[in-house]
């Protein structure tokens, strides 16, 4: 099977991984992304990028995101642990996004060395890849998953959503219903 091939399986087939993925798995990337600071598949270079992408496609502001939350934290032990499989596909993914951007900006060493403002141009020019498309949910994943289970460090996602987070939920459930009065039957 040729390259294209391998990411294009890898790509279609990350919606069924998600369903098929134990959530002590999930759990087990989201203790080491709160408890590591460092990457264990991701060479440095890598992990640069990647968290420079992830910070783009969920950014910090006046709420923490995707960066906050160590969504690239979250990505690097899955692809290390229970999406292992997929992982020598994401690389190569990887790859190519990397000699695409030093291609378009010779002058600049690495996505993660570029101003936002060009990031921004230079993923908006990518956004429907496979590539980027899996990156996208992954970041998303690995920033609003419950941090027991996936990702979203101190809570950061769940901030980003304005989420209030409790032991137990009774109404109002969130912003949405907090003006809501009910009759008690």
């Amino acid at each position: 099977m040729d390259e294209s091939g391998t990411r294009r399986g890898f790509l279609l087939g990350l919606g069924g991984v998600w369903l098929s993925v134990s959530l002590r798995d999930i759990a087990a990337a989201a203790e080491h992304a709160v408890s590591s600071g460092g990457f264990e598949f991701f060479r440095p270079e890598e992990a640069a990028d990647v968290e420079a992408i992830t910070a783009q496609i969920l950014p910090s502001g006046a709420k923490p995101g995707a960066r906050e939350a160590r969504a690239a934290h979250f990505i690097d032990h899955a692809l290390a642990t229970f999406f292992a499989a997929r992982a020598p596909a994401f690389r190569l993914g990887l790859a190519d996004f990397q000699h695409e951007f030093r291609a378009a900006h010779p002058a600049i060493g690495s996505f993660a060395a570029a101003a936002p403002s060009e990031q921004m141009v230079f993923l908006t020019s990518l956004q429907h890849s496979e590539f980027f498309e899996a990156l996208r949910v992954l970041t998303i994943v690995g920033t609003l998953s419950s941090p027991t289970y996936g990702g979203n460090y101190g809570g950061a996602g769940w901030k980003m959503l304005g989420f209030d987070e409790q032991h137990v939920f009774s109404p109002p459930f969130g912003y949405y219903d907090r003006g809501y009065t009910h009759e008690k039957v």
